[in-house]
């Protein structure tokens, strides 16, 4: 496992946009996550190509790999934060230079289809990846980071002590605001009672955190990440649906995932995907998780939900999924010395 070094107050970090153009089609989004994170104390490097467009993607395969091999030989750059996720960042994994990387080692922090960066680069170097905050979703509402958010950036990326039990939030942000044209305002808060527990006991192991579709993207390659005795940190976005949720959950089961895992902890769904007491995602994961014994909670905040904590790759971690559900770091992800 290769630790990279904790953020500090002043430190660069780079902006890369893997996947989708949203950085082009939202100028006023972006350019406020990047005001925020100078706001925050960081100085900011945008890639050539962050604000680029090439049909569907920020630019050619060419110009999204360069940029990436850019921020991480760039060693005046700390950290690499992804604009946002979309849907091909895949196709960069053959063309990415590993042992570039891993010469570089440095903090990468995105969601959504990003984790197919996030497990490839994991699984290819060994370097610790961060399920995380991005810049236009995150850093570009009007306040910048949520204070729940803002909280675990600060916890795990710049000042981690052991253990650190991510404690869930009392609230979730469900609310859509279209960017550039009704995002003038905080969205509206609402209360949340927190995670709950579909099947009890402990575990312990390494985290693999990520996009449950994107990750399916991967099965069958060699990015597709190691498994065996994992904390495994599952999610999805808005988009999905009881039925594409289940057909993924099937397919896990088919794979033998189930057989291999420690523990899964599923993170908090947005109420448009549409699941009701006739159609629950308890039933779809106690149908797919049926006869293997490994703890299962769900309603964790990580993946396509606001407010967020972030979940590092590969680092350490306790579930104990009982009367209080519980999910503690017992490893820094982060090294003072790098």
């Amino acid at each position: 496992m290769i630790v990279p070094s904790r953020l500090r107050a002043g430190d660069t970090i780079g902006i890369v946009s893997p996947a989708s153009p949203v950085a082009a089609f939202c100028p006023k989004r972006f350019a406020r996550g990047v005001e925020n994170l100078e706001k925050m104390g960081f100085s900011v490097r945008v890639a050539e190509h962050a604000t680029a467009r090439y049909g569907h993607t920020a630019g050619t395969i060419e110009d999204r790999v360069s940029d990436i091999h850019a921020m991480f030989s760039n060693t005046e750059v700390s950290a690499i934060i992804t604009t946002i996720g979309g849907f091909n960042s895949n196709q960069l994994l053959e063309y990415l230079d590993y042992d570039l990387i891993a010469r570089h080692p440095k903090i990468l922090m995105g969601y959504s289809d990003i984790t197919a960066l996030l497990l490839a680069i994991h699984k290819m170097t060994g370097l610790v990846t961060f399920l995380g905050p991005a810049i236009m979703p995150q850093f570009g509402e009007v306040d910048g980071l949520h204070r729940y958010t803002r909280k675990w950036f600060h916890t795990v990326l710049m000042e981690p002590t052991l253990p650190i039990e991510l404690t869930p939030s009392n609230l979730s942000i469900h609310e859509q605001l279209r960017w550039d044209i009704e995002d003038t305002r905080p969205r509206c808060e609402e209360p949340h009672p927190g995670p709950r527990v579909l099947k009890d006991g402990a575990a312990t192991g390494p985290i693999i955190a990520g996009n449950l579709g994107t990750m399916l993207a991967l099965a069958g390659t060699r990015y597709f990440p190691d498994i065996d005795g994992v904390i495994l940190c599952i999610e999805d976005d808005e988009e999905e649906s009881p039925a594409t949720i289940d057909r993924f959950m099937t397919q896990m089961r088919h794979m033998g995932v189930f057989e291999q895992i420690a523990a899964l902890a599923v993170g908090r769904f947005h109420p448009s995907v549409g699941f009701s007491d006739r159609d629950s995602l308890e039933e779809i994961l106690l149908t797919a998780t049926k006869g293997f014994d490994i703890p299962v909670a769900i309603d964790f905040d990580f993946g396509h939900t606001d407010p967020m904590f972030i979940l590092p790759n590969e680092a350490q971690a306790h579930v104990d999924f009982c009367e209080r559900v519980r999910l503690e770091l017992l490893e820094e992800p982060v090294s003072k010395t790098g």
